[in-house]
C-alpha cells in the first residue's frame, strides 16, 4: 500500500504544514475520558481468576458471561498493551496511535465496512453471545480503569461487545491474506490477468500463482496438528496434538487460559489477543487443533466503466451505478498533533471497490459481511460430543484452517475447513476475472459436509502439516482428489513436517504415550525436502580447496539431516538454507520446504556464504547448532534444537551477533491424551511464559528452560490440581491487595 500512503502522506503534508501556524485542527487534544467510571462494571460479575505456579490464569465464573469477563481481565494483567493494539486496529484508529505509516488500516477498515457489518447484524447475534463478548470487553474496561497509566489511547474506552466482533470481522481474513491483496492493487500497473472462459483444467497449469493466494507472514510459518485414534495407540488411549507455529510476539502470539463456569464451560487451551473464547484446546469430551490452509477463499474482479460515467459499471449488460463513499482517516502526525483526510471508498455488487490509474477493482472474499465467529467458538467451547462440535463448524462462520479432532470416545476426525466459494467453471481463478456478467458472482459454499474430511481411518491416525488433505493418512480413508473441482483452490503440497508425520507416526502401530510426544519433537528433514536436496547438490561437487570449506563440506558429508542441538552440520546446513532463501533465483517456502526452486550456482554461493558466516563469527565451521540457534528473551539466552520445517520448528531471525533469535514457529504447545475410560489428562508448554509484557515477574521466562529441553508441563484441569499448584487466587481488582 505504498502509494496509498504516498498519497495520503502528500496531502497531510501540505494541508497540515499550512494550517499548522493558524489554528490547531479539531482531534489534535486527546478524548477526555473519564475511565474511574467504568470501575462500576465489577459489580454486575462474579468471577475469580486463580493463578498456578506457572501464572497461567484458571477463571471460575458463574456464568459464561462472568468467565469471559475474568479472562479479559487476567489477559489484560499479562499484555494489556497488544490487546488494545487489536481493537484500535478494529476501529481504525491506528493512524491515531502509530502515524502514517498505520493509516492504511484504517483505510482498510472503512474500505470493507467492518462497522457497517456490526451495526446491521450485532443484534441478530444470539444474548448468550453477546453477554459473553461483552463480558469480556468489561474485564479490559476495568482493567483499564485501575491502570489508565497502561491505556493506549483513552476513547478507545469504554469497549463494547460490538468491538469485539468487530475484531473477528477484521482480523480473520488477514490470516487468508485479504490485506496482501487489497495491497497488489495499490501496485503502480495491473498486477495480473483477466481470465477468459473456456473448458479446461487449470489444475495442468504450472505457472498460475497469483500473489492474492500468497498468506502473510503472520502465518507462513505452519503448524502441526496430530490426533491417533486407540486402534494404534498402545494401550487404547486417543492422542492429538495441539501444536499451532506462530509469533513468539505480539498480535497472534498465544496466551495460555483456563475457562470454567456452572454454565458448563470448562475449556483449556490457546487464544489470541482479543478472543473472549478459546481458540484451540481441550475440554474434558474433546479437543482440536488448527492448521493454516490455503483455498482460494479471495478474489479480484475488474470492472467495465462507462465512459460517460466513471461511478458506473456494466454488469449484465446493464448500467450500476457505484457506492461512493468517504472515509475520514485520522492520523498522528507529531506530539498531540492530528489531522484528518477523507479517502473515496467504493462498492459494487461483488464487494470492496478500488478505482486506480490501471482500473477500477473489486475485491470478494470468504465469509464477506458475517459475524458469526465468536458464537462458533463458544459452542465449540462448549461441545460434549463429536456431533455437538461438527454442528458449530457446520453452522459458523470461520472461513478456513485445517482442523483436527480427537474425544474421549475414541474418535479422531480432520476436516479442510473452510467457506469455499462454489465458483463457475471455465474461468482461471487465480487470475483476474470479468466484472460484468453474473457467471463470477459467487454466492454460495461448498457444504461442511462436502468438504476434504476424514473420520476414523482404518489406521487409526490423521495428521496436517499445511499440507495436502488428501495424504492426511496412510492407506484407505484419504479424501479423492478427483471429487473436488480445480475451482476450490485447495491446496495439494507437502510439507517437510507432513512427511515425516507420516513417516512416524504412520510408521509405529502401537504408539505410547511418550513416543507420541517424541515423535512431536522430531527435528529431522526427509529426503525429499529443499534442505537435503541442496546438500546433496554441494556434495555432488568435488571437495572444496579452501579449508574452512572443506571443513564444512566434510561436517555436511556426515550429517544426517537432523537439527538437534549438539549437531554441528546443522548449523552448516541451517545457515546455507538462510542465504538459500534470499537468493534472487530461488522460491522456496520456508514452511513448505518440497518442491523449490534454485540452482547449483546459488546453491554453492551460499553455501560459501554460511563458511563464512561461521568463521566470522565463531571463529570456526565446527560450531553445535544451539550455539547459532537462540531464544532470547530478556536476560535469557538459551540454546535450541530444531529449524524451519521439521516437527520442532523453530524460524529464527539472524541478529547483529550472527545467531538465530528465535521468532516464531513451535511456541504454545499442548498434548492432550484420554484414556480408554474417558478420562483427560493433559501437558502443555509456552516458548516463554504467561507474562506477556512485565519483564519484572517470575513467568516473563520460568518457561523458557523447559521449552528448550522439549519437555511439558502438566496442565492443572481439575479444581483440586488447581488449588494444590496454586499461586494466587483473587477477583479482578484485588490482585494486589485492593
Amino acid at each position: 500500500m505504498k502509494k496509498w500512503q504516498k498519497i495520503v502522506l502528500g496531502v497531510v503534508g501540505v494541508l497540515a504544514l499550512a494550517a499548522a501556524t493558524i489554528f490547531w485542527p479539531q482531534g489534535v487534544w486527546p478524548f477526555v475520558v473519564n475511565l474511574d467510571e467504568l470501575e462500576a462494571v465489577n459489580d454486575n460479575y462474579d468471577v475469580v481468576i486463580r493463578r498456578d505456579s506457572f501464572g497461567v490464569p484458571h477463571i471460575f465464573g458463574q456464568t459464561d458471561a462472568d468467565a469471559a469477563y475474568g479472562l479479559g481481565y487476567a489477559h489484560a494483567e499479562d499484555d494489556f498493551l497488544t490487546i488494545q493494539q487489536a481493537f484500535v486496529a478494529a476501529r481504525g484508529k491506528l493512524g491515531v496511535a502509530y502515524g502514517i505509516d498505520a493509516a492504511p488500516n484504517d483505510y482498510m477498515v472503512q474500505l470493507l465496512r467492518v462497522w457497517d457489518v456490526v451495526d446491521a447484524k450485532y443484534d441478530t447475534v444470539p444474548p448468550d453471545i453477546q453477554a459473553i463478548m461483552q463480558g469480556y470487553a468489561d474485564g479490559l474496561n476495568y482493567y483499564a480503569a485501575l491502570h489508565e497509566e497502561e491505556v493506549l489511547l483513552p476513547e478507545l474506552f469504554p469497549l463494547s461487545g460490538r468491538d469485539v466482533a468487530a475484531g473477528f470481522i477484521h482480523r480473520v481474513p488477514l490470516f487468508f491474506g485479504l490485506d496482501g491483496a487489497l495491497g497488489e492493487l495499490f501496485a503502480e500497473t495491473r498486477q495480473n490477468v483477466i481470465s477468459q472462459k473456456e473448458v479446461r483444467d487449470w489444475r495442468l497449469e504450472t505457472n498460475l500463482q497469483s500473489p492474492v493466494s500468497n498468506l502473510p507472514l503472520t502465518v507462513k510459518y505452519g503448524s502441526n496438528v496430530i490426533a491417533v485414534g486407540p486402534e494404534r495407540s498402545a494401550n487404547g488411549e486417543t492422542f492429538l496434538a495441539v501444536n499451532s507455529h506462530q509469533p513468539w510476539e505480539g498480535i497472534v502470539a498465544w496466551y495460555e487460559a483456563h475457562m470454567v463456569s456452572e454454565e458448563g464451560w470448562n475449556m483449556v487451551g490457546g487464544l489470541l489477543p482479543g478472543s473472549p473464547t478459546i481458540t484451540h484446546g481441550h475440554n474434558a469430551h474433546l479437543g482440536w487443533a488448527f492448521t493454516v490452509n490455503s483455498p482460494d477463499l479471495i478474489d479480484i474482479f475488474v470492472l467495465e466503466m462507462n465512459p460517460d460515467n466513471p461511478d458506473q459499471y456494466l454488469f449484465d449488460g446493464e448500467w450500476r451505478n457505484l457506492e461512493v463513499g468517504e472515509a475520514p482517516i485520522t492520523v498522528t502526525l507529531f506530539g498531540r498533533f492530528r489531522w484528518t483526510v477523507k479517502r473515496e471508498v467504493l462498492w459494487s455488487v461483488y464487494g470492496p471497490t478500488v478505482r486506480q490509474d490501471h482500473g477500477v477493482y473489486a475485491i470478494r472474499y470468504a465469509g464477506i459481511g458475517e459475524i458469526g465467529h465468536v458464537e462458533q467458538f463458544v459452542r465449540m467451547n462448549k461441545a460434549t460430543n463429536l456431533a455437538e462440535w461438527q454442528a458449530a463448524m457446520r453452522e459458523g462462520p470461520l472461513p478456513m484452517f485445517n482442523t483436527g479432532y480427537a474425544d474421549a470416545e475414541g474418535n479422531i476426525f480432520y476436516v479442510y475447513n473452510g467457506r469455499i466459494p462454489i465458483r463457475a467453471e471455465g474461468f482461471n481463478w487465480q487470475q483476474y476475472l470479468p466484472g460484468n456478467t453474473s457467471e463470477t458472482l459467487w454466492t454460495d459454499y461448498l457444504p461442511f459436509d462436502e468438504l476434504p474430511q476424514v473420520l476414523n481411518p482404518p489406521s487409526s491416525f490423521v495428521q496436517n502439516a499445511n499440507s495436502s488433505p488428501y495424504r492426511t493418512t496412510l492407506g484407505a480413508g484419504n479424501p479423492d482428489e478427483a471429487n473436488f473441482s480445480p475451482t476450490l483452490g485447495i491446496n495439494d503440497t507437502m510439507s517437510n513436517r507432513s512427511l515425516r508425520a507420516l513417516a512416524l507416526y504412520g510408521g509405529d502401530e502401537s504408539i505410547t504415550e511418550a513416543e507420541f510426544m517424541a515423535y512431536k519433537y522430531d527435528m529431522a528433514y526427509a529426503p525429499e525436502a529443499d534442505v537435503m536436496r541442496a546438500i546433496g547438490m554441494i556434495l555432488a561437487e568435488s571437495p572444496p580447496s579452501d579449508p574452512n570449506e572443506r571443513a564444512a563440506f566434510e561436517l555436511l558429508a556426515s550429517w544426517d539431516g537432523q537439527t538437534n542441538p549438539e549437531s554441528t552440520g546443522a548449523a552448516v546446513a541451517i545457515l546455507t538454507l538462510h542465504y538459500l532463501l534470499a537468493a534472487e533465483d530461488s522460491n522456496i517456502s520456508v514452511s513448505n520446504m518440497t518442491g523449490g526452486v534454485f540452482t547449483a550456482v546459488s546453491v554453492q554461493n551460499s553455501f560459501r556464504q554460511a563458511v563464512a558466516h561461521l568463521v566470522e563469527h565463531f571463529g570456526m565451521v565446527e560450531v553445535p547448532w544451539q550455539e547459532v540457534n537462540r531464544l532470547v528473551r530478556g536476560e535469557v539466552d538459551l540454546g535450541l534444537g530444531g529449524a524451519p520445517d521439521v516437527l520442532h520448528a523453530v524460524y529464527g531471525e539472524l541478529g547483529e551477533d550472527g545467531r538465530f533469535h528465535g521468532i516464531a514457529g513451535d511456541s504454545y504447545i499442548l498434548l492432550v491424551t484420554w484414556q480408554p475410560d474417558g478420562t483427560v489428562s493433559s501437558q502443555s508448554i509456552h516458548q516463554y511464559g504467561s507474562a506477556t509484557l512485565d519483564e519484572s515477574s517470575p513467568h516473563y521466562a520460568d518457561q523458557a528452560p523447559i521449552f528448550v529441553q522439549r519437555e511439558l508441563s502438566p496442565v492443572w484441569f481439575t479444581e483440586d490440581a488447581i488449588l494444590s499448584h496454586l499461586e494466587q487466587e483473587y477477583e479482578p481488582g484485588m490482585e494486589d491487595g485492593r
